[in-house]
Order: structure tokens, then C-alpha cells, then sequence
């Protein structure tokens, strides 16, 4: 899967798990938006849509997009 498949997908309702180093997150949604969550705490970063997940959504400070090659293996 490429970087703007996971993108449609996510706008379409799938949700993921991955791993950034040895941390856990996952994307998911529901009626009040998508989220962007570190599992071992629950830290969510909320967003209104996929598309702002995907443009804000930071993980120690990068975007998804930056830290593509490193998580693609997960997708």
C-alpha cells in the first residue's frame, strides 16, 4: 500500500494499528471524528476529518507523511 492508498482507505472507515520505533498507535474513527491514539496511554490527537488527521496529526512532532518510510510496513 502506498501513502495516498492509506489515506482513501482511512476516509473510507478502515482503521490501523502501527508502530513508531517501539511505540503502539492506532487510527480510528467514529461519529464525532478521526484519531489518532498512542496505545500505552491513550493519548488521542482528535481531528474533524481523514484529511486533517493526515495534514495535523504529529507524532514527536512529524507528520504521517514524514514518517512514512519508517511505518509503511505496517499498511
Amino acid at each position: 500500500m502506498d501513502y495516498s492508498e492509506l489515506m482513501q482507505l482511512v476516509s473510507c472507515g478502515m482503521e490501523y494499528n502501527f508502530y513508531v520505533e517501539t511505540e503502539e498507535y492506532w487510527i480510528s474513527h467514529n461519529e464525532n471524528g478521526y484519531y489518532l491514539t498512542r496505545v500505552r496511554d491513550s493519548h488521542s490527537q482528535e481531528f474533524r476529518t481523514a484529511g486533517d488527521l493526515f495534514e495535523n496529526g504529529r507524532i514527536n512532532g512529524k507528520s504521517l507523511l514524514e514518517l512514512w518510510d519508517d511505518i509503511k510496513e505496517y499498511f
